[in-house]
């Protein structure tokens, strides 16, 4: 504040002053107040005032100052001993302000809260502002009250400055400490950081004046200041005691606290030293701790690495092993998907912490839906480059005529529509009188939870991205891959696992797309089972096209294929989804096939409708009717007939020797596939999307679970018509047995080696003369004969697809010389 500012300041207390000494503004009488009373005063003569009026006009005040004061009442002239007293009074105040010191603390409370704490004063300042304090005092006339007066300021004075001798005391014991730790410890990152925005002006001024009086240490003063520190704001106590400095370190360990003496001031100065001591290092120690940290780290690393190796090679042990069956966990730990990115309420398979396995899956959440499927799960960007092989085009380009390069390709049968035979594990642990024999019974017994856990852990363990990239090394160019409508939706009391397989289904596309393969969609399961078979999802009654809820299932089936074909539909899979089937095997023998007929094109113009690619092959199934029914029938949506060719599963059939076989297939199942193939005689373009070369059905559950076999003569539907209760083996006797059929396939002859490869080229040709073939299954957990991994590495499947050695010569089938019938 400006000198200016402090005269005004003074004037406006000085009149107030004034004004209750007047006679109208009387203060309330006090015993001091009589005794001046009582006291005899004599009045100034007029000589008097003149020269007092004399002396204070060189005082140095202003003009309207005095000229306020000259209508003021004039005290009474005092006798010669009181100016006396007054000269001694003022003279410690006027050394008092030219040092710079704090007014005394009886001042009035309004002029010392209001003036400026750290004010600097000049030397005519200071003598201004004693000048006219003297001024005030000339007006007090009671010479016992100047007298206390004095005698309290004198012991006030020796006070403070007992005080102030040991404030400084501490000021220069904690300004050693903190030398000695600036001088050994670089300050804390924080430290410096506070220290750089804290006003260092600010706290030298408070070095050089607290803008308050001390009080003393214990004593009767001491305790009745404390009482009032109590009762003010604690920042108040504290900077009136001097330790605002702890106040603004306070913040590094937790707040500001005061002390209640000189001892405590200096024990919280020595505990700064030893936590800043004990938070700060040297470079050296830096580079130390540094080190320690890494190789820490780097151990805990290490063991991570070691241990992730060690979990990948027991799992990759037991996928190998040949085993699907268990329970998953959820995923862990995905990088830098938050669990909170995630809804709460997202259904599990919308929610990768809740997936078994989450290789190749883009696992930021959506909710997004194309037709009302979800897309979560897919990348973004996709490549079309890559071709199976060197004698396939590559998928951005177009196959060209199948009438004139076949597809080869084989299912990926039992991955995402259980079948019994081809993983019995998931089967054959129960007892048989729980009945367990489809994936209805298997979810029903199992609950919603476990059914979950079981089924994704094979899900993400039977089929694997090798398998494709195994695929197409065999010289195959398409994969068909059966899936079941609960992939899409569920219905009633469905005990499904409902959307996972969806997922799967997906990335399988994704992998096979990677590796050049095109993709035979394969819807395998519809609502109320199309054929009654295990495969169905539901072994027993037809439920599709017929009963009470015939209608409504097929309705529904057409509901699934609306939002799938909507779904694939999108531009990402024209090139790589090369047929799209709309029911497998519909039973048709048990079915009116003009419903079925009728059921059929409204599906295919649905499909069409959607968008779905032209290029895209709508496939449907033959219902075991025979190839020279569907003549005739209209083909205005790029369709395909679809016949499924096994010798095993016709009681007139399974009885040909080894050689009646072969010829069959290059005689009959070759003229069946010319007629179909020409619109006079039959539908025509045709394909055979399952066979095997299975010489037995053998296998176990190939028939359903505990129906027996056809070979030994076991085999009970229920169904006269269809029963095989004496033996099928070409010695049609007690002789025939399964135990070679099934034994491992190390152990078969070299002669039945040679008929398994000749049976199977033998077929390749005969389905080549349509629009090619996929063989049933890639790989089964027991069951070679219908494994094309197994048989690769067996030897009785060709190493290429496309090199055969057998192209159907009758006059060149081997002899299989030795080879036993029974076999």
């Amino acid at each position: 504040m400006s000198s200016h500012g402090s005269e005004n300041y003074d004037s406006t207390a000085r009149r107030h002053r004034h004004a209750n000494s007047s006679g109208e503004n009387k203060k309330k009488r006090t015993p001091t107040d009589d005794r001046r009373r009582r006291k005899k005063t004599q009045a100034l003569s007029a000589d008097a005032l003149a020269q007092l009026n004399e002396r204070n006009a060189g005082s140095g005040n202003d003009t309207a100052q005095e000229g306020e004061r000259e209508h003021r009442p004039r005290p009474r002239r005092e006798e010669p001993r009181t100016k006396r007293h007054r000269k001694e009074r003022s003279e410690p105040r006027r050394d008092e302000a030219l040092r710079g010191e704090p007014r005394p603390r009886h001042e009035s409370r309004t002029r010392r809260e209001s003036r400026p704490r750290y004010e600097s004063r000049t030397r005519y300042e200071a003598v201004a502002q004693d000048e006219s304090r003297t001024r005030d005092d000339d007006r007090r006339t009671d010479d016992e009250r100047r007298t206390d007066d004095e005698r309290r300021r004198g012991n006030r004075r020796k006070r403070d400055d007992r005080r102030r001798r040991d404030d400084e005391q501490r000021d220069d014991r904690r300004d050693e400490l903190l030398g000695e730790l600036e001088g050994e410890r670089r300050p804390r990152k924080t430290r410096r950081r506070y220290n750089d925005n804290t006003n260092n002006e600010h706290d030298d001024e408070y070095r050089e004046s607290d803008g308050y009086a001390r009080v003393e240490t214990g004593g009767h003063g001491d305790r009745k200041h404390q009482r009032r520190r109590d009762r003010r704001i604690p920042s108040g106590a504290i900077l009136e005691e001097g330790r605002s400095r702890a106040v603004q370190r306070g913040h590094l360990r937790g707040g500001a606290v005061g002390s209640k003496s000189s001892t405590e001031t200096v024990e919280k100065v020595k505990a700064e030293k030893l936590y800043y001591t004990q938070s700060t290092t040297t470079d050296e120690e830096a580079k130390k701790k540094k080190k320690k940290k890494f190789l820490i780290f780097g151990g805990i690393g290490a063991l991570i690495v070691i241990v992730v190796v060690v979990v990948a090679v027991v799992a990759s042990k037991k996928k190998n092993s040949g085993t699907s069956s268990g329970s998953s966990s959820p995923a862990t730990g995905l990088g830098s998907i938050s669990p909170s990115s995630i809804p709460a309420d997202a259904p599990s398979y919308l929610n990768p912490y809740k997936w078994a396995d989450t290789t190749d899956f883009n696992l930021t959440y959506t909710n997004e839906t194309v037709g009302g499927l979800p897309v979560m799960g897919l990348n973004t960007s996709y490549d079309d480059s890559a071709s199976a092989n060197d004698d396939t085009a590559p998928l951005d380009k177009a196959w060209g005529s199948y009438g004139t390069t076949p597809a080869r390709g084989v299912n990926l049968g039992g991955w995402l529509s259980l079948e019994p035979f081809i993983t019995p594990s998931l089967f054959n642990k129960y007892q048989s009188s729980l009945g367990i024999i489809d994936e209805w019974t298997l979810c029903s017994y199992l609950g919603a939870t476990n059914c979950a856990s079981t089924l994704e852990a094979h899900y993400a363990t039977f089929v694997t991205e090798a398998t494709f990239a195994e695929i197409a090394a065999a010289g195959l160019d398409h994969v068909r891959i059966p899936f079941s409508y609960w992939a899409v939706a569920v219905y009633d009391d469905d005990p499904y696992l409902f959307r996972t397989s969806w997922r799967y289904l997906l990335r399988g596309i994704e992998w096979a797309r990677r590796h050049g393969l095109r993709v035979n969609l394969d819807l395998h399961g519809l609502p109320g089972s199309q054929n009654g078979w295990n495969h169905s999802g539901r072994e027993g009654t037809i439920g599709w096209m017929n009963g009470t809820n015939g209608a409504l299932n097929a309705q529904r089936s057409l509901d699934v294929h609306d939002r799938l074909s909507q779904f694939f539909a999108q531009p990402r899979y024209a090139n790589v989804i090369s047929h799209y089937g709309l029911a497998n095997e519909p039973r048709m023998t048990f079915l009116s096939v003009s419903e079925v007929m009728s059921w059929t094109q409204t599906a295919a113009a649905k499909v069409r409708r959607n968008g779905l690619s032209n290029s895209t092959i709508i496939v449907f199934g033959d219902g075991f009717c025979g190839l020279s029914r569907w003549q005739g029938q209209p083909n205005d949506y790029n369709m395909a007939l679809d016949v499924h060719q096994y010798e095993i599963f016709n009681n007139d059939q399974i009885v040909y020797t080894h050689e009646a076989k072969i010829k069959y297939a290059c005689t009959d199942w070759t003229q069946q596939t010319d007629q179909s193939m020409d619109t006079s005689t039959g539908y025509g373009p045709t394909i055979v999307a399952e066979w095997s070369q299975a010489d037995t059905d053998c296998a176990t559950y190939l028939g359903n679970v505990g129906n027996g076999n056809r070979w030994t003569g076991t085999y009970n539907v229920g169904n006269a018509s269809l029963n095989a209760l004496t033996p099928k083996c070409p010695a049609q006797n007690a002789t025939c047995e399964c135990t070679d059929a099934n034994a491992d396939v190390g152990s078969y002859s070299a002669a039945y080696k040679q008929f398994l490869l000749t049976f199977a080229e033998a077929q390749m040709y005969s389905f080549e003369q349509g629009w090619g073939w996929w063989y049933w299954t890639w790989d089964t957990e027991s069951a070679p004969q219908w494994s094309y991994k197994q048989g690769l590495a067996a030897g009785i499947l060709p190493a290429k697809a496309s090199q055969r050695s057998f192209q159907c010569d009758l006059s060149n089938i081997p002899s299989f010389s030795g080879l036993s019938e029974l076999y």
